[in-house]
């Protein structure tokens, strides 16, 4: 079987910018003291020196010195080893003078050296003592410019959301150390905490109201060598969390008198088998509203109620309804309502209003009918605004009332960005009472909670910015070495196993060439037959065992897919390993290891029967500098597998005219596969606001428990929908029966897709979805500790680093001790000399080997501020922490604007196509 492949990047980049400079964290640092250490670790060396030939040359004379006890050398031989002893510790002879003429007369050169240790030893100790004023006088500095960098609306604002406890306490920080004093503890405390932030704010990338901006660009052949040029002036956009929304529902639907006035529809996709009534429940439970971020966790499981005649004519009463909505064109009777299903259950039965309610309520309850009017789109650029409509739509008093409370939160949200700092507490607090009052009105208690985080806000730094292309993006240069890692890929992707698997288990059920009609009763097997006991196994699998050898992916069914997983990380592995092992057994390379085109080859071949015919993927990259040979880099920090996944969460920020999402969705057309067509899967209700997006697709699969964003002809619901098996590449693909085409299930959304249900979840399995960490450590012994201290070399493909270098260690063996003294901070120095760091480093502290879920903090060995803030994280010795080295460092940052250089990063989208043909057959994608 022959292969094509066809590569191309996306138009467009997304880029994530630093709200502060680099220079303010630069501000900062202890600059005289740095130099005052690196003077004394300069004295400390030399006198090392000195003390090491001293310590060779009264060795040889006492050798020469006769040892008889009780002779004429005895003496002297005691002399001679005492001055030897004090000598190698460092400690000054109590009679200088005597020992000089001790030395002298051994001849030579040792009176002049001992005298020159002598000396060395009186200026190491007058260079001690300059080390606590100048950093007192460095501390004074680094404060003086903390307190002018807590006037900064990009810090504070994004403080304002992110911790306003904090940001609360700042006033009071600000009064303690005016006078340019030692604060005290509640003040260091602040200050610690704050510092944390204001690293965040100008080191990392990390979207996140005004701490990160987000700009669109494009790569431009000819644009500015000298880098990217970003808004002087940031735009922002805020939105209410969306959990409020679904609190405020919840109220209206757990009051008895204000549910009878909600349009009631029955479960989306039910059917009927034989004595049972069929459909998904879903399940939703409450996210933790205490928590800075929060959503609801949503399950949904195919259930099955007993049919009976009540259930079959109230949902021939639904149907009957709805047909006639349809044949007036949307503008007959309005859905069904709570309180006329209650009617008609009392006139069919006879039954007292209380038995009907209970009856509704079970259903509810179940989830056999639900009430959608009130739940939050996926598409809603306004929340509240949607909101509102909704309950103005329902046409009741309560229901108006409701509305008209929520037109001062929206107004207040109106003013949020344009407000200063002082404005913007103001309205918090203002949103925050107009909600409880909202609240309080639908019969919550005072005291009810609301989520800590009200508002969400992105923040723009500017549209179609242009920038010169990397060399892998260069016209005619194919990709270079980003697509050639690009190839490895697969090997590194956490759900392909889950992807291959269900792919055997269809085929295993239906057959080379099989085909399921029904896709809710697939997944309801797939889950009860064999995929939650498979995910229990796989939850507990780690991918290396105790002597480092590779664990195989559970493989219950055989399949050739998961062989060739194994077999690329197995190839993999051993590259790496063999690589290593040169490394330190030559020690070449500088602090770099490369892997050649050899290399991907080998791992490429193995993962040739799991290639995706199509795969669009998102790199998350920063361009840099090599800080010694001064060479072009390119930084793969994540890769990820998707459609629009840079830009998705950000479309609300470039609105019309020329919206974001209409160009998303031109491209979206333009790399659709022939033959098929996009349509999203949006997750099920939307209780976060990192589900939010513009419309990116030109369909949309409506998922139990859903009703769809879009117009009827461009909903696939999935009785609509399909399974096949093509034998010719062995992939299960998604068909619509109307639209006679494949459908290529795509998720927008920034959740993680384990955290959507069971029915989206599964259909995501035929999607292009992929989440690739490229661990290239994994499975590769550490080599031998140097005091405590592991290394490892920068790894690098052609200009694409894959690994940055790093240093790990536990906390007991960092010099820690919470002491704000020079000498403290020379301890710091002299570790990082000893091993070999650079000033600036990200740490990550870890309680096992794996940093997962751990975030890495910016560490600045040349700040007693900075060391002072990351001390805190290494209360337990036996954590791990892994240092990696800032790439680019502040001499290859790419990104200016007015206030100087910024640390930025890329996201770009790549898409590829690899069509297999036989001979004599035509081509089709896999």
């Amino acid at each position: 079987m022959d292969t094509t492949t066809g590569w191309h990047t996306g138009e467009r980049f997304m880029l994530r910018v630093a709200g502060l400079p680099l220079a303010a964290a630069d501000a900062l640092r202890c600059a005289d003291t740095g130099r005052w250490a690196a003077d004394v670790l300069a004295a400390e060396e030399a006198l090392r020196a000195d003390a090491q030939w001293l310590s060779e040359a009264l060795h040889r004379a006492v050798g020469a010195t006769d040892p008889e006890p009780g002779g004429p050398g005895a003496a002297r031989r005691r002399e001679l080893l005492g001055l030897r002893r004090r000598i190698h510790n460092g400690r000054v002879p109590a009679d200088p003078g005597a020992a000089l003429r001790a030395v002298a007369d051994l001849g030579g050169e040792a009176g002049e050296r001992l005298a020159l240790w002598l000396e060395r030893t009186r200026e190491l100790e007058k260079l001690l003592a300059e080390g606590e004023p100048l950093l007192a006088a460095d501390l004074g500095r680094g404060r003086a410019a903390l307190r002018g960098l807590l006037e900064d609306d990009r810090l504070r604002h994004g403080l304002l959301l992110a911790s306003p406890v904090l940001e609360g306490q700042l006033d009071a920080y600000l009064a303690a150390t005016a006078g340019g004093g030692e604060p005290g503890g509640r003040a260091r405390k602040a200050e610690r905490s704050v510092l944390s932030y204001l690293y965040r704010t100008a080191c990392k990338t990390s979207p996140f109201s005004t701490f990160t901006g987000v700009a669109t660009g494009r790569f431009t052949p000819g644009a500015g060598a000298d880098g990217i040029r970003v808004e002087d002036a940031w735009s922002s956009h805020v939105r209410l969390n969306v959990v409020v929304l679904a609190r405020l529902a919840e109220l209206v639907l757990a009051d008895p008198v204000r549910r009878r006035d909600l349009p009631l529809r029955p479960a989306p996709g039910w059917g009927r088998e034989d004595d049972r009534i069929r459909y998904v429940r879903r399940s939703v439970t409450a996210g933790d509203d205490s928590a800075a971020v929060t959503f609801d966790a949503v399950k949904d499981r195919l259930f099955f109620l007993r049919r009976s005649g009540t259930l079959d004519r109230l949902l021939a009463l639904f149907a009957e309804r709805a047909e006639r909505a349809g044949r007036a064109g949307g503008g007959g009777e309005p859905e069904l309502r709570h309180h006329e299903l209650a009617d008609w259950l009392a006139a069919e039965h006879d039954a007292p209003p209380e038995e009907c309610e209970a009856y509704i309520g079970a259903l509810l309850q179940l989830g056999m009918v639900r009430v959608p009017c009130l739940d939050t789109e996926v598409h809603s650029g306004d929340p509240v605004r949607s909101f509102q409509r909704a309950l103005t739509g329902l046409e009741r008093p309560w229901a108006d009332g409701l509305a008209a409370l929520l037109e001062e939160p929206a107004r207040l949200l109106e003013r949020y960005p344009l407000a200063g700092r002082a404005e913007r507490r103001e309205l918090l607090s203002a949103l925050r009472a107009a909600l409880r009052r909202a609240q309080e009105e639908l019969g919550a208690p005072a005291d009810a909670p609301l989520p800590q985080t009200l508002v969400y806000e992105d923040t723009s730094a500017g549209r179609d910015l242009a920038a010169a292309p990397p060399a892998w993006a260069e016209p005619g240069a194919g990709g270079g070495s980003l697509r050639s890692v690009e190839r490895i890929l697969p090997a590194f992707d956490l759900t392909a196993a889950q992807r291959i698997t269900f792919e055997g288990f269809f085929t295993a059920r239906y057959g080379p060439g099989g085909r399921c009609e029904d896709l809710l009763g697939l997944v309801h097997d797939f889950h009860e037959d064999f995929f939650d006991q498979y995910l229990s196994f796989t939850a507990r699998r780690t991918p290396f065992d105790a002597r480092g050898e590779y664990v195989p992916e559970e493989n219950w069914l055989g399949l050739p897919g998961i062989r060739a997983l194994d077999a690329a990380r197995r190839a993999f592995t051993g590259r790496m390993r063999a690589h290593w092992a040169a490394y330190e057994e030559h020690g070449a390379g500088g602090g770099e290891l490369r892997l050649s085109g050899e290399d991907v080859e080998a791992v490429a071949a193995e993962l040739e029967p799991v290639v995706p015919g199509f795969a669009p993927r998102c790199h998350h990259l920063q361009l840099a500098r090599d800080p010694e040979s001064g060479a072009e880099l390119t930084v793969l920090n994540r890769s990820y597998g998707g459609l629009s996944f840079p830009f998705s969460r950000f479309t609300h920020l470039y609105p019309e005219p020329a919206g974001l999402d209409g160009e998303l969705r031109a491209t979206a057309a333009a790399v659709t596969p022939p033959g098929a067509v996009f349509a999203e899967v949006t997750g099920g209700a939307v209780t976060t606001n990192l589900n939010l997006h513009g419309r990116l697709t030109e369909y949309e699969i409506v998922c139990p428990g859903e009703s769809g964003t879009l117009p009827e002809e461009r909903l696939l619901r999935l009785d609509d929908l399909y399974a096949e098996h093509v034998p010719e590449t062995g992939r299960v693909v998604l068909r619509s029966r109307r639209l006679g085409l494949e459908v290529i299930p795509v998720y927008l959304g920034y959740l993680v897709p384990l955290a959507l249900p069971a029915v989206p979840r599964t259909l995501l399995l035929l999607s292009p979805s992929s989440m690739s960490p490229l661990d290239v450590w994994a499975g590769v012994p550490e080599g031998a500790a140097h005091a405590g201290v592991t290394t490892r070399p920068r790894v690098v493909h052609g200009d694409l680093v894959l690994s940055r270098r790093s240093w790990t260690a536990t906390a007991g063996e960092l010099p820690a001790h919470g002491a704000r003294e020079a000498r403290h901070f020379l301890e710091w120095q002299r570790w990082r000399r000893a091993h070999g760091l650079p000033e600036r480093v990200f740490a990550t502290v870890s309680a096992g080997p794996s940093a997962l879920g751990a975030k890495p903090q910016y560490v600045d060995f040349s700040s007693l501020l900075s060391l002072a803030a990351f001390e805190p994280l290494l209360r337990e010795g036996d954590h791990r922490v892994v240092f990696r080295e800032m790439l680019p460092d502040p001499g290859g940052l790419h990104v200016r604007s007015a206030r100087g250089g910024h640390v930025a990063e890329l996201a770009v989208e790549t898409f590829t196509t690899t069509v297999r043909t036989e001979e004599g057959a035509p081509a089709c994608l896999s």
